[in-house]
């Protein structure tokens, strides 16, 4: 287990954010690919998820989370500036729920026995 939550890989990654450069050097220094080999796996994950996304498919990474696309009805919202109610069109969302395991891992906790 990294030594703390915000490891990537092993990577020391606290106080920051993680961009796809980083994802790509943690995969190089952790699996041993070159950079350039490193950096197209990153992206192929990357595509993977997008397009499963897009399909409105749920994408399930076991001990990670779940991404889920719902759908939101159409509704009134309000103008916070001038107070005046408007429309809000029907659209899609993402949304991510984290799994048990990395919600224990987050809050520093053992995640023995624990289910996804």
């Amino acid at each position: 287990m990294p030594p703390y939550p915000g490891d990537v890989l092993g990577v020391d990654m606290a106080g920051k954010t993680v961009t796809r450069a980083d994802l790509c050097e943690a995969v190089y220094q952790k699996v041993g690919l070159s950079r350039t080999e490193s950096a197209q796996l990153v992206e192929l994950v990357l595509k993977e998820i997008t397009d499963c996304l897009s399909d409105g498919e749920t994408v399930k990474l076991s001990s990670f989370g779940s991404f889920i696309v719902r759908s939101k009805g159409e509704r009134i919202g309000r103008n916070p500036k001038t107070g005046q109610e408007v429309p809000i069109a029907p659209r899609r969302v993402m949304v991510f729920k984290p799994s048990n395991i990395l919600k224990a891992k987050i809050n520093g906790q053992s995640h023995e026995g624990l289910k996804d």
